[in-house]
């Protein structure tokens, strides 16, 4: 029997890495393969689901091939460089140290540390699967044999839960006259670059609508970036128009997906950016940074800045948030765009991929 097995630092419920690599647990199962998740930690939701990593010796058979999630430091790096069963790597991109240098240094240690083990992991695979282009070029600068470009298995269908009636009553009441709302959803990290959206917001509002609003989805990871963006929105006089939302469910995040009325990334570093094509999935226009990975997954569906001068970003955000023909035409764009990232799509290829390792035949 053919078997793919996962590892993976931390499985997790409600996260893209945890969510895909489930996703293909049960993708890998459905056409008869034998397939586990090994993990270095897993959420009690879904603890069930994962065996501790260092337990794969009992479950190893003569023709495993390893999956491994990369996306962060951990042991299990160490673990998969130690078996020679042929190794895979699905890489899901590492935001560069330099990002966090001078806001925390235990951050910045973190990820190097999690650079150096994808440098070593790399020459060992025997393939590197990455859902951009942007990070298979990363894996073959460094040793990858070859690579393979799969988006990642996103539940597009998923996303299109009934906004929360309360969110969203809260959110149009909290609204100012007829002004419009900028959204942007990402973990607060200095790679994000909300600080930039936040200047922008105060041009935006001196120059072209005074009720602008700013409203920010994500949790604050990067505890003293937080603390200093909140510090920069005071100095500012933005108290009133900038609006944070974190831990939000699924129809939470709906709810404040259709009350903006455009998604405006200015983020420095992607390797993909799924929060784009949640923005595609509710019709929401995008202005975004042409940095990273943003230009190949938003492909036709944004106005692409080449650069993040607030005052650009300003004037970008403010057409598209107020321009009903220019909305129309990129909320289309959107929609074909979702086409690329059909979950089916993805499995098949994973499937095809990673069966012609495994010598297994693959339905198409």
């Amino acid at each position: 029997m053919t078997a793919v097995h996962q590892f993976v630092p931390a499985l997790l419920p409600r996260d893209a890495t945890g969510d895909h690599t489930r996703a293909l647990r049960d993708a890998f199962v459905a056409a008869g393969w034998e397939s586990r998740i090994f993990a270095e930690a897993a959420h009690d939701e879904i603890c069930d689901e994962a065996i501790h990593y260092t337990d794969y010796p009992s479950y190893a058979g003569p023709d495993d091939v390893l999956l491994y999630q990369v996306g962060t430091a951990s042991p299990v790096s160490e673990f998969l460089l130690s078996r020679r069963e042929p190794l895979v790597l699905d890489y899901h991109n590492i935001t560069p140290g330099h990002f966090y240098a001078g806001w925390e240094d235990e951050t910045a240690a973190r990820v190097g540390r999690a650079r150096e083990q994808l440098a070593a992991l790399a020459p060992r695979a025997v393939l590197g699967i990455a859902d951009s282009a942007y990070n298979a070029a990363e894996l073959a600068e460094l040793g990858c044999r070859r690579t393979e470009v799969v988006p990642i298995v996103v539940d597009v269908d998923g996303w299109a839960e009934d906004p929360d009636p309360a969110a969203l009553a809260e959110l149009a009441a909290s609204r100012a006259a007829s002004g419009p709302v900028w959204l942007f959803v990402g973990r607060l990290s200095p790679n994000k670059a909300q600080h930039v959206l936040v200047e922008a917001l105060w041009l935006a509002r001196r120059w072209f609508d005074p009720d602008t609003r700013l409203h920010l989805v994500g949790p604050a990871v990067t505890g003293a970036y937080a603390q200093a963006l909140d510090g920069f929105v005071d100095e500012l006089g933005l108290a009133g128009a900038v609006r944070r939302g974190e831990h939000l469910s699924p129809a939470e995040l709906a709810a404040w997906f259709r009350a903006a009325d455009v998604f405006v990334c200015v983020s420095e570093h992607e390797g993909f950016c799924i929060p784009l094509v949640e923005a595609m999935r509710f019709d929401l226009p995008i202005v975004a940074l042409a940095a990273g990975a943003v230009p190949e997954t938003a492909g036709d569906a944004a106005v692409l800045l080449g650069s993040s001068r607030p005052a650009t970003v300003a004037t970008a955000a403010h057409r598209v948030a107020t321009d009903d023909r220019l909305r129309g035409v990129l909320a289309a764009a959107g929609r074909r765009r979702l086409a690329s990232f059909d979950p089916a799509r993805s499995r098949q290829r994973f499937l095809e991929v990673l069966g012609a390792l495994a010598g297994a035949p693959v339905a198409s």
